[in-house]
């Protein structure tokens, strides 16, 4: 998957308007991190976000999961804030939890995760941020 097969700006639109449940693979406790200010920013902006980090019991007052398949609820995007060379570590859970979209924040991205993930017929967007994306549509309406 090269960068040309990202999600173009009217998809990313229509993911950040029509899906808010987001889980976050990887979320700080840190306020001092991306993985903290950007899904605290989205919570702000509508979004239900569900924490998942295996050392944290809760993150911005949410219950924390220690893996993605432990979340008992219907997931629209998993947004992860993990190394590239960790996302094959989540394939397996991500294809099980059957989200619409799997994100990867700016900077990440792992074609071979990217390639097993979007066969089994979930949307694939990485190397973009969602806060980002999210300002770029509101200044756009």
């Amino acid at each position: 998957m090269s960068r040309a097969d990202n999600a173009s700006q009217s998809e990313i639109s229509d993911i950040l308007k029509k899906f808010k449940t987001v889980a976050v693979i990887g979320m700080s406790k840190n306020p001092e991190k991306d993985a903290y200010r950007i899904p605290e920013f989205l919570i702000k902006n509508g979004f239900k976000i569900i924490p998942v980090n295996p050392s944290a019991d809760e993150i911005l007052g949410r219950k924390s999961y220690k893996r993605l398949s432990d979340v008992p609820e219907n997931i629209d995007i998993v947004d992860v804030f993990r190394p590239s060379e960790d996302i094959l570590n989540y394939v397996e859970d991500v294809i099980k939890v059957k989200p619409k979209v799997f994100w990867e924040q700016l900077g990440i991205h792992n074609p071979e995760a990217e390639e097993k993930i979007a066969a089994a017929g979930i949307k694939v967007v990485f190397d973009r941020c969602m806060m980002r994306e999210l300002n770029k549509i509101r200044a756009v309406n």
